[in-house]
C-alpha cells in the first residue's frame, strides 16, 4: 500500500476522528490519503498552519486522545511551531506531520542553507519543544516511527511530537507486513512504591491541622476530574487550584476555594498563605502561583509536591519539600480505596476557610468581572469554554462560575494570543459540545481567519469579543510603570480595530452586540442554538485586572490592597 495510506488507516485504528492542516505541495500525498478515507476520519482545512496547530490542541484536550495536525515544508512547517510550544508546556499530546522535500533534493551534508524548494529543517528547530522529532528518510520505518511517536505523545509527562516525512516517501509503495513496530521500555514502578507514597501523605494529613491540595492541570491531563473529586470529598480538606486547572473542580463544591496567584482570588492566596500542609497534586506551582518571592510564599507550609515529571521537581520552591514523581492514576485510585479516618480533624479550619470566603463577599470586583459571571450563569453545564490571552483571560478565570461538567482550556505556559478560536473548533471536533471561545480584540485578530473554518463548518462555536480597543494588559503596565504612554496598546498610540460587525457579517455569522450587563438576555437563544454567532460585548479602553499581585508582595497581598483592619482580621481567622 502506499505509504501516506498507511498513515491514515493507522490514525484510523487508534481511533482518531478528526485531523486539522493547510494544503501544501509537500503534503498532497497525505492530502489525497485523507480523502481516500473519508468515510473514518475527517482532514479540516484551516486558513493558517497555526490554527491547525490550536485546533490539535484543542481536540486533544476534549477527546483525551491525540491532537493531529500536518502542514507541507518550509513555511507551513515553521507556522505550526507556536502551536507546538503551546502543546509542550501545557503538557497536551498532540503529533505534528509535516511533509518535506524529496530526500533526492535535500542538501544533505551540503554546506549550502537551502537546496530544495521550501527546505526547512524543521526537525531541529523544534526539538526543543517537543518530546520527539524525527525525519523519516526509509519507508521501511514508518510503523516504527508512528508507533514511537503515539507511545512517546501519550506516555508520561503528555506533550507533542513532530514526525517530517519526505515527498519521496510519502509516495512508496510498502509491504505492511513485516515493517517493524516500536516496543516501549517499559519502567513500572512497584506497588511497594506507590503504597509508601500513600502513606506518606496519610501521615502528613494526620500531622497537620490547616491542609490545602493545590489541584493542577495535570488532573485534566491524566483523566482524573471524577477520580480527583471523589477524593476531594473523601478526605474533606480545602482545595485551591492553579490558573489552567480552574475545571477540575466545579464552582458550587463548598472546598473549592478559587485559584491562586498574582491573579487569583483572594481567598484562595489567604488559605494557601495560611495553611500547614500544601498538598501538590499536577502543578508546576511556577512563579505565578507563589509571588517572586520565595521566602514569603505559605512560610509556614511543609510541601508535598506529586508530578510525573522529575524535572519540573528540581525547580524547588522550598529546600524541605517532598517531591514525588508518581502517574497520578496509580496515587488517587489507590488513594480513593482509603477509608479516611481524618474528615472531621478539619472542622474548625474549614470554618476558617469559609469565613474568610464570607468576609471577602464584601470587596466589590469589576464591571468586567460582573458581566463575565452573570454571562456564565446563562451557560449550560455541558459547554466547553475557551479562553484566549490577556485580560479576557484572566477575568473568565477570575469570574466564570464553572458548572460540574464544563471544561475550560487556556493557554497556560505559553499565553498564545490567537489560541481560542482555533482551539474551540477543535473542541468542538473532540467533544462534539457547543463552545464558548472567549477572545480580546487584539488576540482574535491573531487567527481571525479562522471564523471562515466556522461559517463553512457551521458548528455550534459561540464566539464571544470582550472589545476594548486596546491591548488592555499592557496598557494597564504602561499605566504603572511608563507613565501612561500607551505606545502601540491605543487608537491615538498605533494600535486600531475593525469594524467587528462588518467582520461578521462578511463571514455570514450571526451577530449581537452587548453594551451593558442588562442586555445579555438579548442573546440567551443565540448561546444554546447549534449554530455558530459572534456576540461583542463593548467595553471602555481604560480596563483592568484586579485582584493583581505587585513585585515582591505576598500572595495573600494582591492591588487593590485591603484595609489593614479587613486583612489582619482575615489572617487571624485562619490561625486556628
Amino acid at each position: 500500500m502506499k505509504l501516506s495510506d498507511y498513515i491514515v488507516t493507522f490514525l484510523i485504528e487508534k481511533k482518531i476522528t478528526d485531523v486539522f492542516g493547510y494544503p501544501g505541495g509537500m503534503v498532497t500525498h497525505l492530502m489525497d490519503s485523507f480523502y481516500k478515507y473519508r468515510g473514518s476520519i475527517s482532514a479540516h482545512v484551516n486558513y493558517n498552519e497555526q490554527g491547525s496547530a490550536f485546533c490539535a490542541c484543542g481536540y486533544a484536550q476534549t477527546s483525551h486522545k491525540p491532537g493531529i495536525a500536518y502542514a507541507t515544508s518550509g513555511p507551513g512547517a515553521t507556522n505550526l511551531i507556536t502551536g507546538i510550544a503551546d502543546a509542550y508546556f501545557d503538557s497536551v499530546p498532540a503529533i505534528f506531520i509535516t511533509g518535506q522535500v524529496n530526500t533526492y533534493e535535500s542538501k544533505g551534508d551540503l554546506l549550502v542553507r537551502q537546496k530544495g524548494f521550501q527546505e526547512t529543517d524543521i526537525v531541529s528547530i523544534v526539538k526543543s519543544i517537543t518530546k520527539y522529532a524525527v525525519r523519516i528518510d526509509d519507508a521501511k520505518n514508518i510503523r516504527y516511527e508512528l508507533e514511537k511517536a503515539f507511545y512517546i505523545s501519550c506516555n508520561g509527562r503528555q506533550g507533542p511530537v513532530l514526525i517530517d516525512i519526505p515527498m519521496n516517501i510519502q509516495r512508496a509503495d510498502i509491504i505492511t507486513e513485516g515493517l517493524l513496530g516500536y516496543e516501549p521500555e517499559e519502567h513500572e514502578k512497584e506497588n511497594l512504591y506507590y503504597e509508601k507514597i500513600k502513606d506518606i501523605i496519610l501521615d502528613m494529613l494526620q500531622k497537620s491541622k490547616r491542609p490545602v491540595i493545590l489541584a493542577g492541570n495535570g488532573i485534566n491531563s491524566a483523566n482524573l476530574v471524577d477520580e480527583f473529586r471523589n477524593f476531594v470529598d473523601l478526605v474533606g480538606i480545602p482545595v485551591v487550584t492553579s490558573m489552567i486547572g480552574r475545571d477540575v473542580m466545579p464552582d458550587d463544591v463548598d472546598n473549592n476555594f478559587g485559584f491562586v496567584g498574582a491573579y487569583g482570588n483572594r481567598c484562595a492566596n489567604f488559605i494557601i498563605t495560611n495553611s500547614d500542609l500544601i498538598i501538590s497534586i499536577g502543578s508546576r506551582i511556577d512563579c505565578r502561583q507563589t509571588g517572586s518571592n520565595l521566602k514569603i510564599f505559605a512560610e509556614n507550609a511543609k510541601i508535598l509536591r506529586i508530578d510525573i515529571d522529575s524535572g519540573e521537581l528540581t525547580n524547588k520552591i522550598k529546600d524541605d519539600e517532598i517531591s514525588v514523581v508518581a502517574d497520578l492514576k496509580k496515587i488517587i485510585l489507590m488513594l480513593n480505596l482509603e477509608k479516611f479516618e481524618i474528615k472531621g480533624n478539619y472542622e474548625k479550619w474549614i470554618g476558617a476557610c469559609n469565613k474568610v470566603r464570607n468576609e471577602l463577599k464584601c470587596i466589590g470586583l469589576q464591571y468586567e468581572n460582573d458581566f463575565i459571571k452573570e454571562f456564565s450563569y446563562n451557560v449550560p453545564d455541558n459547554f466547553i469554554i475557551t479562553t484566549d490571552v490577556g485580560q479576557n483571560q484572566v477575568w473568565v478565570a477570575q469570574s466564570f462560575v464553572m458548572k460540574e461538567k464544563q471544561k475550560m482550556l487556556f493557554s497556560g505556559g505559553h499565553g498564545a494570543m490567537g489560541y481560542s478560536l482555533p482551539a474551540a473548533i477543535g473542541a468542538y471536533y473532540g467533544s462534539r459540545e457547543k463552545v464558548i471561545s472567549f477572545n480580546g480584540d487584539g488576540g482574535l485578530q491573531m487567527n481571525i481567519q479562522e471564523l471562515q473554518f466556522i461559517a463553512r463548518e457551521n458548528i455550534p462555536v459561540k464566539i464571544v469579543l470582550l472589545n476594548n480597543n486596546s491591548l488592555g494588559m499592557i496598557r494597564h503596565f504602561q499605566e504603572m510603570y511608563f507613565e501612561s504612554n500607551f505606545v502601540q496598546t491605543k487608537k491615538e498610540f498605533g494600535y486600531t480595530t475593525p469594524n467587528f460587525e462588518k467582520i461578521a457579517t462578511a463571514y455570514g455569522l450571526r451577530y449581537i452586540n452587548i453594551n451593558s450587563i442588562e442586555g445579555i438576555s438579548k442573546c440567551k437563544d443565540m448561546l444554546v442554538d447549534d449554530k455558530p454567532c459572534f456576540i461583542e460585548i463593548s467595553l471602555t479602553d481604560t480596563t483592568y485586572l484586579y485582584p493583581k499581585l505587585a513585585m515582591g508582595r505576598p500572595i495573600n497581598d494582591q492591588d487593590p490592597l485591603l484595609d489593614r483592619s479587613l486583612f489582619n482580621k482575615l489572617m487571624e481567622i485562619c490561625n486556628v
